[in-house]
């Protein structure tokens, strides 16, 4: 696979731990106020450390079978704190996306279907939580991101309907 040319994006992005959660969605949709909840949660340690990427307009590239994210060079280091206007901040020059959470999304459900569960972007598959309008991202992303090392190592149980990791054991009583 070649790699993909850099491109900008409407996004946000912050590094948790050693992987990224890249942030889409519409304008207004609370791409800054996750980002900034999710360095907060790092901060109190509900999370691994979290770090800002890039608000706003971020870069992509496929490199070496991954997605790489980097901030758009004249908005390093600066978050929009609504309410506050555009405040500093630390910032990683880049990061390996481990995560899209897609915000608003019109596919978002309580047991969403295994296909809405991943995306790909620049010839890379990533996992994807789709969350839709009215709902509260960050306790599913910090229970994706402190539930899950990888979603390829889940064992799922012989009867798991869907194959998506919702039924990880038959039962969930103690054995």
């Amino acid at each position: 696979m070649t790699d993909a040319a850099d491109t900008s994006v409407h996004a946000t992005a912050v590094l948790v731990g050693n992987r990224a959660v890249l942030i889409r969605g519409p304008s207004g949709a609370g791409k800054s106020r996750l980002a900034f909840e999710l360095v907060l949660a790092g901060r109190a340690g509900q999370i691994p450390p979290a770090v800002l990427v890039g608000d706003d307009r971020v870069h992509l590239q496929a490199r070496g079978g991954h997605l790489v994210v980097r901030p758009a060079p004249h908005l390093a280091g600066l978050i929009e704190i609504r309410g506050l206007g555009i405040r500093c901040c630390e910032f990683a020059d880049e990061a390996i996306v481990n995560l899209v959470v897609d915000l608003a999304a019109t596919d978002g459900a309580r047991l969403p279907e295994a296909e809405a569960l991943w995306t790909q972007i620049h010839g890379v598959q990533i996992p994807r939580i789709p969350v839709a309008p009215g709902f509260e991202p960050l306790p599913m992303v910090a229970a994706s991101i402190i539930t899950t090392k990888s979603l390829d190592s889940l064992r799922l149980s012989p009867d798991c309907v869907k194959g998506i990791g919702n039924h990880i054991k038959a039962s969930i009583a103690p054995e």
